[in-house]
């Protein structure tokens, strides 16, 4: 267990230093926009205005990029439909832990439904079954 936990730490740390690509339909940038100007379901990463400039349903999804768990949701997510008005959107597990105790996250693979003002709606673990077809069981 201390092996994985050192071999995790390190490769977070050499991989925080390059920038990461850019996962979601969306461009992240500091600039205020409308994340979604239509009813289409999207997959956008986090930033400090997403959940403010997103219309509709909207969905934290807490990965982790050494996750398998997390890898196979997102694979799912980028491979199915996301419903319309509903906005997924991906928050780094490892940087973001204000949020994570904001939402009282402890583990990857959480998704957490907020609703216009950031207010926890509903919280689920899809570490077990991590599909999109659970998450939208759940939460929606």
């Amino acid at each position: 267990v201390v092996i994985l936990g050192l071999a995790g730490g390190a490769v977070f740390m050499l991989g925080s230093d390059k920038p990461r690509p850019t996962t979601s339909s969306q461009s992240q940038n500091n600039a205020p926009s409308t994340v979604n100007q239509s009813t289409v379901g999207k997959y956008v990463d986090y930033s400090d205005t997403v959940i403010a400039n997103t219309q509709g349903q909207k969905i934290l999804f807490f990965h982790a990029p050494w996750c398998p768990q997390c890898r196979d949701l997102e694979k799912s997510i980028k491979a199915g439909t996301i419903p319309e008005n509903v906005t997924i959107i991906k928050v780094d597990y490892d940087t973001n832990q204000s949020l994570r105790r904001l939402y009282g996250v402890t583990i990857q693979t959480t998704l957490v439904k907020v609703d216009d003002h950031g207010n926890l709606v509903k919280k689920y673990v899809a570490y077990n079954e991590p599909t999109l077809s659970v998450l939208i069981e759940e939460l929606l």
